[in-house]
């Protein structure tokens, strides 16, 4: 859930550092340091806030041309530059940057480190203080450091430098996601290949419980016990220039508004010269065979797996299962004899998700990753990836790759029906054609949304959102979507629950947005809206044009029944986005949210 950027070279180190770390603010963060060797000591700065904070904590004599750098969500000891990265040890010898949690750091603090005086209330701070014990021990820093990382239990992605080692980064890795950049003359280390994107392209994937040996020139791969490792680099295949804001106010702006391109993307990488779709041959025989999926995902991604299981069926006809992913690996059901698991994450790096893939590769079932960023530890450890093609995602609140993984869920259900001989009753890619020039209506109609906002969601505290069949799990997301960045209280139901205790809360002004695009329930969504209006509920109704009532606050483009929810969810984000806006939130970066979920 945060950042590192390191870098080994002849340049100045400084800026690279720092706009490395400016391209992981995405991910979230409440503090940001980095440490930089010079000729003479570890010059460190560290600050709570932002990395602009930082750059002018940044001493602008500094010269150095090796460092590491991080950005740091809290999970041990709250926001404060005390417990920011880099940490020392207490000689000031060695510096280092850590994501992941150490499970048994107290035990380690209380087995090795008795009588140290720690600077922070960090898992991190104990690393760094096992390296310089075991470098007065062993008077070799590398088996310092090997010695220490092999007494670590828990997830971790380290980057360590030593003073009286100008030539050398090392490195090590165990379920967090960390890379190694190759350059000319340089290397750098990252935990996300966008930070230094400007550097290199060519990237080392790092396998769990490997250590890395940083030099200028060299980059050496090793087990924990030693043994050397070869692998060839692969390409990071990101568009550096998609990941500017350009003239719009906020990166969820921009990507609500990407939307339609990416779904036009999606259509057109999936489908050859002839408008046959082309899935790899070995997805498509292992989605013939499975007996039953089993959809893995967090969050968002969790809400498009309840939409996805909708096209598995009702096109596939395979029965299919959506699970929170921090649930499962405790928790597991009873599987079908042939299962195949399908993971969905933005990043390809949530790490709930990846403890169940390494669960279920140990059983020997095959998985399919849908991901938005290609070479991401789920895409390389699965069995096989369908690639979003939304382009980077940098705001924290998930839009576009929301839509593009139910569209490549659809593409995906329709292959497999396909590749089965099964009919469909309507011509899917066309569909979803038109659903793109729909969602593109949407979001050109932000004033509407805007003025709705202004009159009904001003200075609510909380707000309810209804829906059934498929509508309801839209309403998941667009409740979602609101508490998250506008941090009003919001919460979505079936409607067909409010009965059963919820309609309790219902008071005078409550918001209840109610979605109605399902023809088979029309009725009875507009049934469960009387019934909260009758409460005092202040009721906004979105509508699928040919089932409007004049009453209704917004009426969709007509698409087909099945993919609405790729076009209600468009209003729902910009309601979300308004009512942030107009409150003063930090839209793109919501209070103690992360892009990335990387630890458990």
């Amino acid at each position: 859930m945060c950042g590192i950027v390191g870098y080994i070279g002849y340049n100045d180190t400084k800026d690279i550092l720092l706009n490395g770390l400016e391209k992981l603010e995405y991910r979230g963060y409440d503090s940001a340091g980095i440490a930089m060797l010079d000729n003479d000591d570890i010059n460190l700065f560290k600050v709570k806030g932002r990395i602009a904070a930082l750059r002018q904590r940044v001493d602008d004599t500094t010269a150095a041309t090796m460092g590491i750098g991080h950005t740091r969500w809290a999970t041990h000891g709250g926001p404060s530059a005390e417990n920011a990265h880099p940490h020392q040890s207490t000689s000031g010898r060695f510096a280092l940057v850590h994501n992941g949690v150490i499970e048994n750091y107290q035990e380690l603090k209380s087995d090795y480190l008795g009588g140290v005086d720690f600077g922070s209330e960090t898992d991190t701070e104990i690393i760094v203080q096992l390296v310089e014990k075991n470098a007065e021990k062993y008077q070799d820093t590398a088996e310092a450091f090997r010695r220490t990382i092999n007494l670590l239990k828990g997830s971790y992605a380290v980057a360590l430098i030593d003073k009286e080692d100008r030539n050398t980064i090392y490195v090590a890795k165990n379920k967090s996601p960390l890379l190694v950049g190759l350059g000319d003359g340089f290397n750098v280390v990252t935990s996300d290949a966008m930070a230094t994107l400007n550097e290199t392209n060519q990237y080392l994937e790092l396998n769990d419980q490997e250590i890395v040996i940083v030099k200028r020139n060299v980059v050496n791969v090793q087990t924990l016990d030693g043994t050397f490792v070869s692998r060839k680099p692969f390409t990071a295949e990101i568009d550096v220039t998609d990941t500017e804001k350009g003239t719009y106010p906020h990166f969820m702006l921009k990507e609500i508004d990407e939307q339609p391109l990416a779904l036009r993307r999606i259509i057109q990488e999936y489908q050859d010269e002839h408008d046959h779709l082309k899935l790899d041959q070995n997805i498509r025989e292992t989605m013939k065979v499975c007996d039953r999926i089993y959809i893995i995902a967090a969050g968002t991604s969790y809400h498009a797996g309840l939409v996805g299981k909708q096209f598995l069926e009702k096109m596939a006809g395979i029965p299919a299962e959506v699970h929170v992913a921090s649930e499962f690996s405790y928790n597991m059901p009873l599987l079908s004899d042939n299962p195949l698991f399908v993971f969905i994450s933005q990043s390809g790096e949530t790490a709930d998700s990846r403890s169940v893939l390494v669960k279920i590769k140990e059983m020997g079932h095959p998985a399919l990753t849908i991901t938005n960023v290609a070479g991401s530890t789920l895409s390389r450890e699965a069995d096989y990836t369908l690639h979003l093609h939304a382009g980077p995602e940098i705001a924290v609140a998930s839009t576009k790759a929301y839509t593009a993984q139910i569209a490549v869920l659809a593409i995906l259900a329709v292959d497999t029906a396909r590749a089965k001989g099964l009919e469909l009753d309507f011509d899917p890619m066309r569909e979803l054609g038109i659903t793109a020039n729909a969602m593109e209506v949407l979001t050109d109609q932000k004033e509407a949304i805007d003025e709705l906002v202004r009159d009904n969601l001003g200075t609510t505290r909380n707000a309810f959102f209804i829906g059934r069949s498929t509508d309801y799990f839209v309403c998941l997301e667009a409740a979602l979507k609101l508490k998250e960045i506008s941090y009003i209280q919001a919460e979505g139901f079936a409607g067909g629950e409010l009965k059963h205790g919820t309609i309790a809360l219902i008071e005078e002004g409550t918001p209840v947005i109610a979605l109605a695009t399902q023809e088979t329930v029309n009725y009875s969504i507009r049934s469960n809206v009387s019934e909260v209006v009758a409460r005092g509920a202040n009721d906004m109704i979105f509508s699928m044009k040919g089932l409007e009532q004049d009453t209704d606050a917004f009426v969709l483009p007509e698409v087909h029944e099945l993919l609405t929810p790729l076009v209600s969810v468009v209003p729902m984000q910009l309601l979300a986005y308004y009512a942030a806006l107009h409150r003063g939130c930090d839209v793109d970066k919501p209070r103690n949210l992360a892009k990335s979920v990387t630890v458990e």
